[in-house]
């Protein structure tokens, strides 16, 4: 019997994204809040550029520490608002991993993406696999069911907390 040819599966990878530039996100802040009839604000704006000045997932308490670095007189419930109303704009995301604590990261300017989250010391590192994806759609398909939106989380041990591991 002969062997099948195997093709190599393709590698997880992290692939870098252009994330909205801050002034692009204000923006369309601005925008979506003058629809609704509110107004702009200083700290809002601080938050936002904030916000979208950092690269992955912050929880509201990190935001915080960042906001208060720039401006001391900015509290926890104007960053908490101001994160529900990017994740209302549709300009953040809240992500849920299984550590309790809501995280937000850009939503626009990204291509969608996948986690992998260690469960050791909590890093979240992004991956794009576009098997994957395919395979999401064909099992869909196959059910006769749309899909309009998903998340894949990995949980497991990052590659320095392996090493951390006793050895079995």
């Amino acid at each position: 019997m002969a062997a099948r040819p195997q093709t190599p599966p393709p590698k997880a990878r992290a692939r870098p994204t252009e994330a909205a530039t801050p002034a692009e996100a204000r923006t369309r802040l601005n925008e979506w809040i003058a629809e609704r009839g509110l107004k702009a604000t200083r700290q809002r704006d601080l938050i936002v550029d904030t916000f979208f000045s950092a690269s992955g997932h912050l929880s509201v308490d990190e935001l915080l520490s960042k906001v208060q670095d720039r401006d001391e007189n900015i509290g926890a419930a104007t960053v908490y608002r101001t994160m529900k109303i990017l994740a209302d704009s549709g300009l953040a995301s809240p992500r849920h991993f299984e550590d309790g604590q809501t995280r937000y990261e850009a939503a626009i300017g990204r291509h969608h993406h996948d986690h992998l989250i260690c469960t050791s010391c909590h890093a979240i590192i992004e991956f794009e696999n576009e098997r994957i994806e395919e395979l999401q759609d064909l099992v869909a398909r196959q059910h006769g069911f749309l899909v309009t939106r998903h998340k894949l989380e990995l949980y497991g041990l990052c590659k320095v907390c392996q090493t951390r591991q006793p050895k079995r």
